[in-house]
């Protein structure tokens, strides 16, 4: 008898840990290395967030919580969620996690049975169907195409939809596309959604403030209040604070499901982190100004990574709307060899030798459920990007 539970047996390592773990080894080797694979800001946790965490201490907040949040947090991401996307939620109908993940996890592991099926588009965030595998449940993948955006069209999702169906899972903007649906293009969505009331939405708006060129972010609840009470709202401090090592995520949806939320939390984690808690009560309700620049900067950073992929061989780009990530395609590449006599198969094969050949680390399509891909964080300083870029493309040209 083995020791790992074969549950485990069904879910692996999240790829992109995986790729930022090998590019830190190979920095700290002495190799020359820029990491563009992991998916957080390199912007600073602003200062008032920082205070407030002190202040916290400071007053001894270092005590255990309310399992799912403290009140003074529930009442900022109620306000927020008023504010900003035209939801009213009551404290009851909020639970704070551990990171949007412990949100979502504890969501599907309390909901999911054996046979339970849940809908995701590909390509996909990584963790979305080995946490659905974890819970017992079967992850349904439809894919996008990239002449759509990588958004999914209403009819793919209708025929998608069985009577297992469980959740679909939503996440705009994506990771790892960074494409974006607009009011229209939800309301397509919600139209196929109202005619099955056995089907719950998990909206993942984690990258709501990251979109560009004045595009006007939207959420499946506010866009069809007929959806609003078999859907969960996520979202967190993680991107649009730079908070993403602070650990707090949070989730507006019915009560029953919140209550089932905190069940499965105190027999697990218990608390968040009571510092993070009062830092994300400030992160909240606090300043919003520094978000103009830096999604400037993130515009900027997107402009240049998608203009100098798009000048490489055998490489295409789409410009996305949202996130901090572009996803090229590499099929022109695909069955090239490299400079350094490894032939070039897959999308995965491209990614592992750009690391060894010119110490570029991209994640592979693959492993986000649609290749020939790989995606790119530009979250990083311009000058790493550029330099990057130069080396993708002298990849590109010496492939053979």
């Amino acid at each position: 008898m083995g020791l790992v539970a074969r549950t485990l047996e069904r879910v692996k390592p999240s790829p992109t840990m995986a790729i930022t773990s090998k590019a830190r080894e190979l920095k700290a080797a002495g190799f020359d290395v820029i990491g563009l694979g992991a998916g957080e800001p390199d912007f600073d946790t602003p200062d008032n967030v920082k205070q407030a965490a002190i202040e916290a201490i400071k007053r001894g907040e270092t005590k255990y919580t309310a399992v799912d949040g403290i009140p003074e947090l529930k009442r900022a991401i109620a306000e927020k969620f008023k504010r900003e996307n035209g939801l009213a939620y009551k404290p009851s109908e909020i639970t704070v996690g551990t990171g949007g993940k412990q949100v979502l996890y504890n969501a599907l592991l309390a909901t999911l049975d054996p046979g339970d099926e849940v809908i995701i588009p590909s390509p996909y965030w990584v963790s979305y169907p080995d946490i659905v595998l974890l819970a017992g449940a079967e992850p349904v993948i439809v894919e996008t195409k990239v002449e759509d955006g990588f958004k999914l069209r209403p009819e793919a999702l209708a025929r998608a939809i069985t009577p297992k169906t469980k959740w679909f899972i939503l996440n705009s903007p994506s990771n790892p596309t960074g494409a974006a649906y607009t009011a229209d293009e939800i309301k397509a969505l919600t139209d196929v959604l109202v005619k099955h009331d056995t089907v719950w939405v998990l909206s993942d708006d984690i990258y709501e403030h990251l979109v560009y060129d004045g595009f006007k972010f939207t959420t499946p609840a506010a866009v069809e209040p007929k959806l609003k009470a078999r859907t969960l709202t996520l979202n967190g401090v993680s991107k649009a604070y730079s908070m993403t090592g602070w650990r707090i995520g949070y989730g507006g949806g019915p009560e029953p499901l919140i209550k089932a939320i905190a069940t499965l939390q105190s027999q697990s984690t218990s608390n968040p982190c009571s510092i993070s808690q009062w830092a994300a009560v400030e992160a909240l309700e606090g300043p919003q100004d520094f978000l103009k620049d830096w999604v400037t900067s993130f515009q900027e950073r997107r402009d240049l990574v998608v203009a100098m992929l798009n000048q490489a061989k055998g490489l295409s780009c789409p410009k996305p709307e949202g996130a901090f990530y572009v996803y090229p395609s590499c099929a022109g590449v695909i069955g090239k060899t490299t400079r350094g006599g490894t032939p070039i198969g897959n999308d995965e094969d491209f990614a592992t030798a750009l690391l060894q050949e010119e110490g570029v680390a991209v994640v592979h399509g693959a492993a986000f459920g649609l290749s020939p891909f790989f995606r790119i964080s530009y979250a990083t300083g311009i000058e790493a990007l550029e330099e990057a870029c130069r080396r993708i493309q002298r990849f590109c040209a010496n492939l053979t």
